[in-house]
């Protein structure tokens, strides 16, 4: 089922020219509003990129991918640890009606790699509940598809318009909140 007043927000991009930056910005935002999803973060060590570390926004976290996780799960030089994946589709895109706005960093290449994640990104998409996400700039799957959804806009983040992105998407949330 695909609504055609979207309800999905998409940022795409460059890898490292802010999107997670921008999530993170509407997060703080939307103040006390019941927000589920998460976020990731760099690990880095003596400045060199090592892996990365998913963090949810009711405060768990765990390391998702990593170049010391051995395994048929990779990402370039990183091992990813699917089961972690597997769990953040269960416990922070599950549907819950108590949810205003869900955030997702990222729908990407690492994430895709577990069925559950796809799957319930698909379920949680097909709900019609608000959702900001970014997305790779590239990729097939899941990746092409939420991008070509009649219910979804997808905004590209540049290092020019990327300290705007925050303010515009909760501009956007709130007319998306007022037509409910």
């Amino acid at each position: 089922m695909h609504r055609r007043d979207p309800h999905i927000l998409l940022f795409t991009g460059r890898p490292g020219v802010g999107k997670t930056t921008a999530l993170r910005r509407v997060a703080e935002g939307l103040g006390s509003r019941r927000v589920r999803g998460f976020y990731t973060e760099e690990l880095r060590h003596r400045g060199e990129r090592r892996g990365f570390r998913a963090v949810t926004f009711d405060g768990r976290q765990a390391t998702m991918a990593h170049v010391t996780v051995h395994g048929s799960a990779r990402v370039g030089k990183y091992g990813v640890d699917v089961s972690v994946v597997d769990d953040l589709a269960s416990s922070t895109l599950a549907v819950d009606a108590r949810t205003e706005v869900y955030l997702l960093d990222e729908i990407g290449k690492m994430e895709c790699l577990s069925p559950r994640f796809v799957t319930a990104v698909r379920t949680l998409l097909d709900a019609g509940r608000p959702v900001v996400a970014t997305v790779a700039l590239r990729g097939s799957g899941l990746i092409a598809e939420v991008k070509h959804r009649s219910d979804a806009e997808c905004w590209e983040v540049t290092r020019s318009n990327r300290d705007d992105i925050p303010l515009r998407a909760l501009a956007w949330l709130e007319a998306r909140q007022a037509t409910e």
